[in-house]
């Protein structure tokens, strides 16, 4: 393999013009493809996609080639598990000082106590923040009344003792059906065998939260945590309002601010509406709104800091080092005047997106929105399931995915909405009038979208709750104007496609 594609940009380029990102990536690619040309042309493939195709995922974003640079590095190789000055191999001096730099960025740009950013996902961020609040709460309690420390000092009667005192206590969290999340005791997460779990739910008639309905909740159940946070709900929250009812019980308040950390780092949500002030522990995301790589990340107070920073080993497997770096770097990104400037246009697109749904007529869950997502309610709108907007949207160029509505009569699978969010379009620099646009482009496609007859089974002759119906030159019309679209907001416009589709698009080795 030569380094054809190196030297071809380095002669076709103005040595004062040259993009350091992308020479970074040709290189990178040029490595790959010396081993996988198959890998390096699908790299390529999903690029030309994401240009393709506009993101409308809540949960997606951009991340900076800075962030995805500091990714592809010899620190991969490192084992680091513990915390800095506290692991169990040596070498780790570097990875330490990687580490503490992201924690000390995150405890500034958040206002907290503590950060631990070792966390590989969301989902691994709740769980060691399960685990903290056992540890802290339940396990060390009971361990003092018995005068030890050391559990594997203890009988296997008194170990059993704790471990049914920790496999009691319950859970009050939003319904998944409401917006909450499947790792917020759901029955179907481990989450919901960790916990005895209770519900709240949003007012079936305005979708919103009812404070009082989870203060009765609280009060009569006494939970050991009361969890608030959300994947689909578009409001904010009242997070001083939660803390009163959790101090009322002694219950500790953690919210998984996974979808708006990016919201609270850019100043959107303030005062009684930023969880980090009010909660004990907050875990996140740093990819979403965040704008940073895929991982995770939680914030604390200072009782549950030392519990969170075992989360290596005792509840996941050693930190990726090369993952720390880029939540360093995407840190720093969100402490910037930019970010904040982004992360305020990222609401104000989501209302105006909302906004022109409803002009178009399409009925919007809450009538608005407060963050960066929205729910529309297909079904109502146009007689679709979630599963079926949410298919003919994507083959006409538009990603987004299925969500269920509050008491949704289409459960979770074929759901009777769909969830919108701005922060990826924000990101390309769309505004106002590309939210119009894009409200009008929807509505174009679903208005001419019709279930699909079933042919066959037992189901024939009725609507099909999957397989839809809509004319060729719609769905040519709305690939067009999407086009149109991103053309004018490429996404990594530093990146030069056609150069990457000449030298690896095909996937074959020279």
């Amino acid at each position: 393999m030569t380094h054809q594609a190196i030297k071809a940009y380095l002669e076709r380029t103005n040595p004062d013009k040259v993009e350091p990102g992308f020479l970074a990536y040709i290189a990178a690619l040029t490595e790959v493809a010396k081993i996988s040309p198959e890998t390096a042309a699908s790299i390529v493939h999903e690029l030309a996609a994401q240009r393709e195709n506009l993101k409308l995922i809540a949960s997606e974003n951009y991340s900076s080639l800075n962030t995805q640079l500091a990714m592809g590095n010899l620190l991969t190789d490192k084992y680091a598990e513990g915390y800095p000055g506290h692991r169990f191999y040596a070498g780790c001096d570097n990875i330490d000082a990687i580490e503490e730099y992201a924690c000390a960025t995150a405890c500034r740009l958040f206002g907290c106590d503590h950060a631990y950013v070792q966390p590989h996902s969301g989902a691994d961020a709740n769980l060691i923040a399960f685990w903290a609040i056992l540890s802290a709460r339940v396990q060390t309690p009971a361990l003092e009344e018995l005068g030890e420390e050391n559990p594997l000092k203890l009988s296997a009667d008194d170990w059993n003792r704790i471990r049914q005192k920790m496999h009691a206590q319950r859970l009050v969290a939003l319904d998944l059906f409401s917006g909450g999340h499947l790792t917020h005791g759901y029955r179907h997460n481990i989450s919901g065998s960790l916990f005895e779990t209770y519900s709240y739910n949003v007012n079936p008639e305005t979708g919103l939260l009812d404070y009082d309905q989870i203060e009765e909740l609280v009060l009569k159940v006494k939970p050991l945590i009361l969890l608030a946070g959300y994947s689909a709900y578009p409001r904010a929250i009242n997070y001083r309002r939660l803390r009163e009812i959790a101090d009322k019980v002694d219950a500790v308040l953690m919210v998984d601010m996974a979808h708006f950390a990016g919201l609270v780092a850019g100043g959107v949500f303030t005062g009684d509406l930023n969880p980090v002030p009010h909660a004990h522990i907050v875990t996140t995301t740093t990819h979403k709104t965040l704008r940073g790589p895929r991982g995770g990340m939680i914030l604390c107070t200072r009782e549950f800091a030392d519990y969170v920073d075992k989360g290596c080993p005792y509840v996941i497997g050693g930190p990726l080092p090369h993952m720390l770096a880029a939540k360093a770097v995407a840190l720093t990104e969100a402490s910037s005047p930019g970010f904040r400037e982004y992360a305020h246009k990222v609401v104000e697109n989501s209302q105006a997106l909302a906004a022109a749904c409803m002009e178009e007529g399409m009925k919007v869950a809450t009538n608005g929105t407060d963050n960066h997502m929205l729910l529309i309610d297909v079904y109502t709108s146009f007689g679709l399931t979630g599963r079926q907007a949410e298919s003919v949207l994507r083959a006409c160029g538009i990603t987004l995915n299925r969500n269920a509505l509050p008491f949704d009569p289409h459960g979770a699978w074929y759901t009777s909405g769909l969830r919108l969010g701005t922060a990826a379009i924000t990101t390309l620099g769309m505004g106002e009038a590309e939210m119009r646009e894009i409200a009008t482009v929807i509505k174009y496609v679903l208005a001419n979208t019709s279930p699909k007859t079933v042919e066959k089974g037992k189901n024939a002759g009725k609507p099909s709750k999957a397989l839809y119906l809509i004319d060729e030159k719609v769905a040519a019309t709305t690939r067009s104007r999407v086009r149109d679209l991103l053309e004018q907001y490429p996404v990594y416009p530093e990146i030069d496609l056609a150069f990457l589709q000449e030298y690896f698009g095909a996937g074959k080795k020279e």
